[in-house]
């Protein structure tokens, strides 16, 4: 029996739809999909079963062939129908209806002005599972990276990468991978926060005193620099990267896979994935985007759900 998806289009305003509807168009999806939006924007596209959202904003969008009435959505109702989108996908997996969700882009400042202050959907789904801990895998290929701390300025990161911190993401980390994915025994690395692992003090301490003990702890190698711990990677040495910082994570899979990164939340008791790319409200309704990454999202997240579903 195939895994049941569910997904969301995201921000009406931007490219969710259109990259939704070329994913699930361009190649056989092994999964049975479950689209969740607003009418206009998800009839169109193929799929098993189709749940409507009907808000005054989602019900007003005119049609997802004409733009422009979906572009000039405000802000705030923007949110709106991402927010009921969101919360009912999440409802269907907790309830068992679906293996997995998958979510389409979303605007940060749309979610606040809609209610939603969390600095992401990550932080987001958390609270709707119930406050669990969870932490954002990046996955591109063979590469995973799991970041220790997300949208954080620079100068706020050394003292954030704590060693608990580090234990909580590796132990959600090992988790998923010996759950979700069915490695036995996986294999962690982390990666340095300092150049050459801080060279015994020389650029920082951070690495022997924080990320050391912490990888120890976890019996995973490192902290090893950022400039070869990627490349071993990607070579098969490790089964995931615990990264300290979001850029270096992020540019990282990136590189790996531009086009091709999906986002997987680790930690909540659903399956959830997410291309790795915005809501490119500059190309929406130009019919320009790229669906590679939606595509990957739905495969992964179809993939997961199966074997979640059989272990």
């Amino acid at each position: 029996m195939a895994p049941r998806v569910a997904v969301t289009v995201g921000d009406p305003r931007g490219i969710g739809a259109e990259v939704v509807g070329k994913a699930l168009r361009g190649a056989a999806v092994r999964a049975d999909i479950v689209l969740v939006g607003p009418a206009p924007l998800i009839e169109g596209i193929p799929a098993a079963e189709h749940v409507e959202i009907h808000l005054p904003e989602a019900d007003r969008i005119a049609s997802a062939s004409s733009r422009a009435p979906i572009l000039t959505l405000p802000e705030a109702e923007a949110g709106r129908v991402v927010r009921a989108s969101v919360e009912t996908a999440v409802g269907l997996a907790l309830s068992g209806e679906v293996d997995a969700v998958v979510t389409g882009p979303a605007d940060k400042r749309a979610l606040r002005a809609a209610g939603v202050n969390f600095p992401g959907h990550t932080e987001w789904l958390a609270a709707l599972a119930g406050g669990v801990d969870v932490a954002m895998m990046l996955v591109a290929g063979g590469l995973r990276v799991v970041l220790v701390t997300t949208h954080l300025p620079l100068r706020a990161v050394p003292a954030a990468v704590t060693v608990e911190r580090l234990l909580t993401s590796g132990r959600l980390a090992r988790r998923a991978l010996e759950e979700w994915w069915g490695i036995e025994d996986p294999r962690l690395a982390v990666c340095a926060l300092n150049p050459h692992a801080g060279d015994g003090g020389l650029f920082g301490t951070e690495d022997d005193d924080v990320l050391r003990p912490a990888a120890r702890e976890l019996d995973a190698t490192g902290p090893l620099p950022a400039d070869t711990v990627f490349v071993r990677a990607l070579r098969g040495e490790f089964d995931a990267v615990l990264v300290p910082y979001h850029d270096v994570g992020m540019t990282a899979v990136k590189v790996a896979g531009f086009g091709s990164g999906v986002n997987v939340t680790l930690g909540l008791p659903l399956i959830r994935t997410a291309p790795d790319h915005g809501t490119a409200l500059d190309i929406a309704g130009k019919g320009m985007a790229d669906p590679g990454s939606m595509r990957e999202a739905i495969r992964l997240a179809a993939e997961l759900g199966l074997i979640r579903r059989t272990r």
